[in-house]
């Protein structure tokens, strides 16, 4: 008997119970690039229950075949994996497709009896998954109707639904959106994704605080200096204008996915890794995090103008095709916030966001606060950083003071790195992989609560109302730069933003 790889330790499959998956939107810019893919990679895994079904509902009107052809071009274009063409065709066998408008109550009888005819042919009640993956204007829409034609409920088998952001562009309408879901669907139900909280390198941060007894005891004040948490794009708008320009980059990424990093990264240890227990304490970061009555002196804005980028000349965000020339929408935000509570009081908290930038990247950067004395002739040494890094390539590093060789006592920084890519045999999975699987599973950890929405909303609202309530002309930034000098003026004395 040969001893167990180390490697593949902790790389088992959890069951799930047999499925009908409905994606409403199936024909969809994501569900093209991203679910679809995401299904097909979770097939070729052996992750997906014996009896699989997969149900798409759209505008479009094809038949059943001519979305099966759909769907395979998609995987082959997308597929992190080279798909293996018997697991496509068993994976896609026997998908249905239901055309109609989403306030169509036929599209929702055809809907029902397609799911009822599938449960015969597995020979037992399947739980039904239904995923949003539409326009946000057909949210509440979509789930009212599901309720009208009693899909909401089964009584032999789990009914989920997964609703895709932005739940909301304000806190009025999050609240408004969490009613009327939570009058059709219980909260055990309801799985709003967040896809960076599929990233393993977010799920990652959790382990390295609470596995790893080094970082714990200096996870607070007394240690830290000041935490960056960037999301940089190089990549414009493309042709996403018409969502954008009514969006701005603070409700595209800082109100949902930043904030649930810093909730990850602030959160105390929970007694157990549940669902539950883990959001609780989200929540409180949340609450403790205010906003103050100067927005000025905590948030800052920009737009991006023409530059250059991998040396080709791009436009400026008022020159994008479908943005209004008197655009003041945003695409650059950073804020300055602070957890007042006992383990992160006086800390500042950077974030920020933007399209056009010189790269890629998204990462966090935990920089610990200077040693008290040094002692080597008043040489100038970078404090020591953790920074687990999302995008592009995941992982985490650690930068050290060391000493140069030589016969001079000179010190320089020196990074720890740990890749996903070669440590561990498993190649890493895209976040949608883990989060649909979950969603099937009832595995609620990495989905966002009702609760957590809002509060993510309390902190956004009052910097979306200040900006809209002062309009002005934008700060501008090159693109393919660093971002606008603007962003140093929230900054306190001594901290600057790591270099994109």
């Amino acid at each position: 008997m040969t001893d167990p790889n180390p490697l593949s330790e902790g790389l088992e499959r959890l069951p799930v119970a047999p499925t009908n998956l409905v994606i409403f939107g199936g024909t969809g810019d994501l569900a093209k690039r991203k679910l679809l893919p995401a299904i097909y990679n979770l097939a070729h895994e052996g992750a997906l229950p014996e009896h699989f079904n997969l149900v798409g509902v759209s505008r479009s009107d094809m038949p059943d075949d001519d979305y099966r052809g759909m769907a395979i071009q998609a995987i082959r274009a997308f597929s992190r994996t080279k798909p293996n063409e018997d697991v496509l065709e068993k994976l896609l066998d026997e998908v249905r497709y239901i055309p109609g408008t989403f306030d169509d109550p036929t599209v929702y009888e055809s809907l029902a009896s397609t799911l009822a005819e599938l449960d015969r042919s597995a020979g037992e009640p399947m739980a039904r998954t239904f995923y949003i993956s539409t326009a946000p204007e057909f949210f509440p829409l979509i789930v009212g109707k599901l309720g009208e034609h009693g899909l909401n409920v089964n009584d032999r088998a789990e009914v989920r639904i997964v609703i895709e952001k932005p739940f909301g562009t304000s806190l009025a309408e999050a609240i408004d959106l969490n009613r009327r879901v939570l009058e059709v669907f219980e909260e055990r139900q309801v799985f709003r994704i967040d896809h960076y909280l599929g990233k393993e390198t977010v799920q990652n941060m959790l382990a390295f605080r609470f596995a790893n007894g080094m970082f714990e005891p200096l996870w607070n004040r007394n240690y830290i200096d000041h935490v960056q948490i960037t999301a940089a794009e190089d990549i414009g708008i493309g042709t996403r204008a018409g969502y954008y320009d009514r969006a701005g980059a603070l409700r595209d990424l800082v109100q949902n996915h930043m904030l649930q990093l810093l909730t990850l990264l602030c959160m105390e240890p929970p007694v157990v890794f549940s669902a539950d227990e883990v959001r609780d304490e989200k929540v409180k970061v949340l609450h403790a995090i205010k906003t103050p009555g100067n927005i000025d002196a905590m948030a800052v804005r920009a737009q991006y103008s023409r530059g250059v980028v991998a040396g080709v000349e791009v436009n400026g965000y008022l020159d994008e095709p479908g943005v209004p020339e008197d655009s003041s929408t945003e695409t650059f935000a950073a804020l300055r916030l602070e957890v007042d509570n006992w383990r992160w009081a006086g800390v500042p908290f950077y974030l920020r966001t933007a399209k056009r930038l010189a790269r890629r990247v998204t990462e966090i950067a935990v920089v610990l606060k200077p040693v008290p004395h040094m002692a080597f002739g008043g040489q100038h040494v970078p404090a020591n950083q953790l920074v687990l890094t999302m995008q592009p390539n995941e992982g985490v590093s650690l930068s050290l003071g060391a000493k140069v060789p030589g016969t001079r006592m000179t010190i320089r920084p020196v990074n720890m790195e740990f890749l996903y890519g070669t440590a561990f045999i498993s190649q890493s999975p895209e976040a949608y992989e883990r989060l649909i699987l979950d969603a099937m599973r009832g595995e609620a950890t990495l989905f966002t609560r009702n609760d957590e929405v809002e509060a993510q909303w309390r902190i956004c609202d009052p910097i979306v109302s200040h900006w809209k309530a002062h309009p002005r002309r934008l700060a501008q930034y090159p693109a393919g730069g660093r971002g606008p000098e603007v962003a140093d003026r929230i900054l306190l004395e001594g901290d600057k933003w790591r270099a994109i």
